[in-house]
């Protein structure tokens, strides 16, 4: 299956077989994947992956954070940041008429959101990306909603998550869209001079500006199956070295394979990868999972060293891998 099949397909929802008498509506689904028939309930439960072929359906930011969050423990941050249309942008429709479109479409701000919330009882930054808003594309807000979340990160002395959907930089913002590159990246850099965990998880697609910048430089980089991970499109770069690409070329696999990315985890396996990743690079009591708590963390001898940090992080990827095996 080829990039653009993938692409198509992850955007396609799963149809609905022909209607059989007494059957209501909605009960059962066709995968678009696999084409074999699944049952609405079980598929919503596995959190839109196909039961049948393990196929990863797109989710929405709401449907992402209702998969990784404790209920009730998300607060949301800065919802009240909104684009505006610095160039006065006109293409086929204007930029204004693409943000209202998209905010009624997603019942978003914008294509990010971010906020405190717990996983398995441990407090949070969190930033999930919605692909349906413009794309996923980093303008100036969504740089400066994850800017915003990388510094409450750090001042909090908190672990930080980011979920990744985008096409990139948001062509409509044009220089001001780029800018958001190298300020995200510098904000993620003075976290790591806090000494704070880092993850991102790569879900279909991660492309452009944001692969080449905050996706790219987590601590721990998760993939999902078969989601679209790159910078430039596979059509841009065959024309440009004038060679055929080798199949399942930037896929998820693909970069696992090549050391993109630490690791490939099936979606309803995310929230505890995550979980035990953190218990084991910040060994702390849930009950005490405070700011000052992770303090105390932080003035332990063994955390001076960035050697043994490095080490401290290879060896919790290695045995999520395993456990993971296992499962």
């Amino acid at each position: 299956m080829g990039i653009k099949d993938i692409l198509d397909l992850k955007q396609t929802k799963a149809e609905e077989p022909p209607k059989k008498k007494g059957v209501p509506k909605g009960i059962w689904s066709k995968c678009a994947a696999c084409n074999k028939t699944i049952y609405q309930k079980d598929f919503l439960k596995n959190l839109k992956v196909c039961p049948e072929c393990g196929f990863h359906y797109q989710l929405s930011a709401r449907e992402r954070l209702d998969s990784l969050v404790d209920p009730g423990t998300f607060e949301e941050t800065n919802s009240v940041l909104l684009a505006d249309d610095p160039l006065k942008f006109k293409a086929n429709k204007t930029y204004r008429e693409s943000l209202d479109q998209s905010k009624e479409k997603t019942a978003l701000p914008e294509a990010v959101v971010t906020g405190w919330s717990k996983i398995n009882g441990r407090l949070v930054m969190l930033g999930v990306m919605d692909f349906h808003f413009i794309g996923g594309t980093m303008g100036s807000v969504v740089g400066e909603k994850i800017t915003r979340a990388v510094e409450n990160a750090t001042e909090a002395e908190t672990p930080l998550i980011i979920v990744a959907a985008s096409g990139g930089a948001r062509m409509q913002e044009g220089m001001f869209s780029l800018m958001q590159m190298a300020k995200t990246s510098a904000a993620i850099a003075r976290l790591g001079k806090n000494r704070m965990p880092y993850i991102t998880v790569l879900t279909h697609p991660t492309t452009g500006g944001v692969t080449a910048s905050f996706a790219s430089l987590a601590d721990v980089i998760i993939g999902e199956p078969g989601a679209m991970i790159g910078f430039t499109g596979p059509r841009v770069i065959e024309q440009t070295i004038k060679q055929r690409l080798p199949e399942g070329f930037q896929t998820a696999e693909f970069m696992l394979e090549h050391g993109m990315i630490d690791m490939v985890i099936e979606r309803p396996k995310i929230k505890n990868t995550i979980s035990d990743y953190l218990d084991m690079v910040l060994p702390v009591s849930k009950k005490k999972d405070t700011k000052e708590a992770i303090k105390d963390i932080m003035n332990r001898p063994l955390l001076d060293d960035v050697n043994n940090i490095n080490k401290r992080i290879q060896k919790g990827i290695s045995k999520i891998q395993e456990k993971v095996k296992g499962d």
